[in-house]
């Protein structure tokens, strides 16, 4: 399915604020979702200065990549923190290193997000010590101390 520039200024804006930082705050117009695609997720992204686009966390599974269109930001990916700007390009691969982005300056930070859509994924949270498993739609939250490792 196609969609033209005039038919993404009119998408439907999703505002969300992530579950675990209320300060990751950000506009989503699902580019996906309107071309019917089920197992990849691309969003069209907008972050106000100040804001964070998700918690800082990585996925077990799933992959995810981030181009920017427009702004200036920073991404915390592992222990490092970069500035980004339009046409930078961050690839998340799955059991890779934490990663977040941040808004700074005066306009918004805009990218393209893309991720697969697993029914099962593990997305840890290593800053607030949770992990967070993804079954089917069903979502348990677990501190890191209560998980229990089964030797083999």
């Amino acid at each position: 399915m196609h969609l033209s520039a005039s038919d993404i200024a009119v998408l439907a804006t999703q505002h969300k604020t992530h579950f675990l930082n209320d300060k990751a705050i950000r506009a989503n117009r699902s580019l996906g979702d309107a071309t019917g695609l089920q197992r990849l997720g691309i969003h069209l992204i907008t972050v106000q200065p100040g804001n964070a686009s998700t918690e800082y966390h990585m996925h077990w599974y799933e992959e995810e990549a981030i181009y920017v269109l427009s702004g200036r930001g920073a991404a915390t990916i592992g222990d490092e923190t970069v500035a980004i700007g339009p046409g930078d390009f961050i690839g998340c691969p799955a059991g890779g290193a934490a990663h977040d982005m941040h808004a700074e300056g005066e306009e918004p930070l805009v990218c393209l997000v893309i991720g697969q859509r697993f029914d099962q994924d593990v997305v840890d949270y290593p800053r607030l010590g949770k992990r967070l498993y993804r079954n089917s739609g069903e979502w348990n939250l677990v501190e890191h101390s209560a998980i229990a490792r089964i030797a083999r």
